[in-house]
């Protein structure tokens, strides 16, 4: 099993057609590749036995996960000159990024394939990391199944999102405000985010806001504490509320602040005046969206506006073929869907709301989650006694591969804010609104 590192090389470069643009080191300590590269680490033959067993996406996670794969350097160049290839060959194939594996399948690699059998070792599929979602049964976004896919992604400890997000504990794109000031802090970058949605709501002294998944209370506390309103925050997370109340308590506004573990869909005590939703949507799904902007709709008092802010991806020529990435679906965000954002303005207007402006800022959340990597890395002991070394693995690989599809505009995050404009037409907005910049 000599140089399985150069045997594994030349085998990439026969399928991908191309060369190799990391350097691979293998568990024999064999290396190949260009040198200076980032090197791909595999630590068991193992990881060989994933891909074939799963090839493409959901293989390669799961010896990421595992501790079977490893990069070695620079995470963010390793992850886009992979994400490069495997997206072009996407382009130029027309095929699933799993082809490049698939095609050991072509009677003219069937060599190819061997030699990959002979290197993986016992024709074993090994188990699945403990971290990965099982495959789920029944309707997609029931109120239960909801509920468990949000328990997730976020009841895996405050203290380790506390590590990750910083003292502001948003879980959002933050807003830096100017080109000119690209070293402001992340603290001072999310209170600025809070308080653009605030301004862009116009919140006014004595206004029932709703915040809808509401996270660990940040903009409720900020809006109650900046501008004076009634705020009722709701999450489907038993420990962010525990969290977010604490934190109200602290802070001397629980009689003005109301957390609520429940569904959007189980609010029954409306009119409210404003209604924030900062990176929510991404869990309703397509077949619930247009019951999600129309229960919005009805939870606002005529002339009362709403923040959507959510993360969308590009459009497709076949919108029948969109598939959630399996390492998203398994790992990340179970039933997390995302939609283009001409799709997510057309359903809010047809669920009644005026539209009244959209501004895109996906440069922000690459700054973002670069912060958030930083900070992982910076904790990355504690972070992974906290949970497990594979769930930090998990948050290290999904943001820092956000980072860079935020960078490429393969994906793009957008606030939408709407106003249920009344019958006489009154929007209520401002002939110039657009002054919270």
């Amino acid at each position: 099993m000599a140089d399985a590192a150069g045997r594994l090389t030349k085998l990439a470069e026969e399928v991908l057609g191309t060369p190799l643009p990391v350097r691979i080191r293998a568990w024999d300590r064999s290396e190949s590749g260009p040198p200076g590269a980032p090197v791909l680490v595999i630590r068991h033959r193992r990881a060989l036995r994933r891909l074939l067993f799963k090839p493409g996406e959901l293989g390669l996670a799961r010896g990421w996960v595992a501790g079977d794969l490893d990069i070695e350097g620079d995470l963010y160049e390793a992850l886009d000159l992979l994400a490069g290839l495997l997206w072009e060959r996407a382009a130029t194939t027309k095929a699933p990024r799993a082809a490049a594996l698939r095609a050991l399948a072509r009677p003219e690699l069937r060599a190819a394939a061997r030699e990959l059998l002979a290197l993986a070792g016992a024709p074993v599929p090994p188990t699945p990391p403990a971290e990965e979602v099982r495959r789920r049964r029944g309707p997609l976004h029931t109120l239960r199944r909801d509920k468990e896919a949000i328990s997730h992604h976020y009841d895996v400890g405050n203290d380790f999102y506390a590590l990750v997000l910083g003292p502001s504990m948003v879980y959002s794109c933050a807003y830096w405000g100017t080109d000119e000031d690209p070293d402001a802090s992340l603290e001072d970058a999310q209170r600025d985010k809070l308080d653009l949605i605030c301004r862009k709501l116009a919140l006014k002294e004595g206004q029932r806001l709703l915040d809808v998944g509401c996270g660990w209370g940040s903009m409720v506390l900020h809006a109650a504490r900046e501008y004076g309103v009634r705020a009722v925050g709701i999450t489907l997370s038993e420990e962010q509320a525990t969290f977010a109340r604490k934190r109200i308590a602290e802070a001397g506004l629980a009689d003005r602040i109301e957390i609520r573990v429940q569904d959007y869909r189980e609010i029954k005590d409306e009119p409210f005046d404003a209604i924030s939703s900062i990176g929510m949507a991404e869990h309703v799904g397509r077949d619930r969206y247009a019951e999600y902007a129309s229960a919005l709709y009805a939870l606002l008092r005529p002339g009362g506006r709403l923040l959507n802010h959510q993360i969308a991806r590009r459009p497709l020529a076949d919108e029948e073929t969109y598939r959630v990435d399996d390492f998203i679906d398994r790992y990340v965000f179970p039933d997390g869907e995302l939609a283009p954002v001409g799709r997510t303005v057309a359903q809010l207007e047809e669920a009644g709301f005026e539209v009244r402006d959209v501004e895109g800022i996906r440069e922000h959340y690459a700054l973002t989650l670069r912060q958030w990597v930083a900070n992982l890395e910076k904790h990355w002991d504690e972070a992974a006694r906290l949970t497990s070394p594979g769930r930090a693995r998990v948050w290290r690989l999904y943001m820092a591969a956000s980072a860079l599809s935020f960078e490429r505009n393969r994906i793009g995050v957008n606030q939408v804010l709407a106003v249920r404009t009344p019958d006489s037409g009154t929007s209520g907005v401002r002939l110039r609104e657009r002054s919270w910049g």
